[in-house]
């Protein structure tokens, strides 16, 4: 099964810089988005031969998530059980007989991390949510985690270290989620590879690949020995985002 994701920053703008060609080319089993930044009812377009599933957030223009699947899941869930968060459309799961498929676009923390005690609670509740998960079956997890874990994840660490992103404490909520059972699946497959996933607009920062990788995948620790790979397309544009993907015997 071949799995993708991608943080667009906008699907209507993706749209015109060759979205489709990319989400043809790679005939994904599961592609989900994040930041699609519209709302369903404003879409265009179509992909046939997918269930799609959306969750948009109540501010026009901002956020959302939306899945794209092959294989009709059993259920299909919106934000969190209570509906937290669910206002601004961060996570849609999907599951299956087997395990579960999670999408998340985790809250950015902002400059002067105006918003890092709200994040710091999403994480507590979202690891939670797949701890829950996890209990019953296998959880396949991606999207944009809007950190860099370490500093092989950025290209300058000790300059960022109280920018969002890369903040003590948002990198030991993510050490903790790994903790709790998970894998992330390209640093399994490639524990040196320096790749990175964002770069800023600012800069000329892709061109000069000075980037971070805070879109992942992670897995069950379960299911690591059925990886097969794991990938990063940093050559796709379109977005500041690159989409990221992995391959699985499931």
């Amino acid at each position: 099964m071949k799995f993708i994701s991608w943080n667009v920053n906008g699907l209507r703008a993706a749209m015109r810089k060759g979205f489709k060609d990319f989400f043809d080319e790679v005939d994904a089993d599961i592609f989900a988005i994040q930041e699609t930044k519209m709302q369903e009812e404003q879409k265009a377009f179509d992909f046939p031969g997918y269930y799609e599933y959306w969750n948009c957030a109540e501010r026009k223009g901002y956020s959302g998530t939306l899945i794209y699947t092959k294989m009709k899941p059993l259920r299909v869930s919106y934000g969190l059980e209570d509906g937290k968060y669910n206002n601004e459309g961060r996570i849609i799961t999907l599951e299956y007989e087997d395990y579960y498929f999670v999408t998340v676009y985790v809250p950015n923390s902002q400059r002067e991390l105006t918003r890092l005690d709200y994040r710091m609670q999403f994480e507590d509740d979202f690891r939670e949510y797949l701890r829950r998960l996890d209990s019953k079956k296998p959880v396949i997890l991606c999207g944009d985690l809007n950190v860099a874990h370490k500093e092989i994840d950025l290209k300058y660490p000790e300059a960022n270290e109280r920018n969002a992103g890369y903040t003590i404490e948002e990198r030991t909520k993510f050490q903790t989620l790994l903790d709790s059972g998970f894998t992330d699946a390209f640093r399994h497959l490639y524990p040196d590879t320096i790749k990175y996933t964002w770069w800023s607009y600012m800069f000329q920062a892709r061109k000069k690949d000075i980037g971070w990788r805070i879109d992942y995948f992670l897995i069950s620790d379960r299911i690591k020995d059925k990886l097969i790979d794991s990938f990063i397309f940093s050559e796709i544009e379109g977005s500041d985002h690159c989409p990221v993907g992995i391959e699985i015997d499931i």
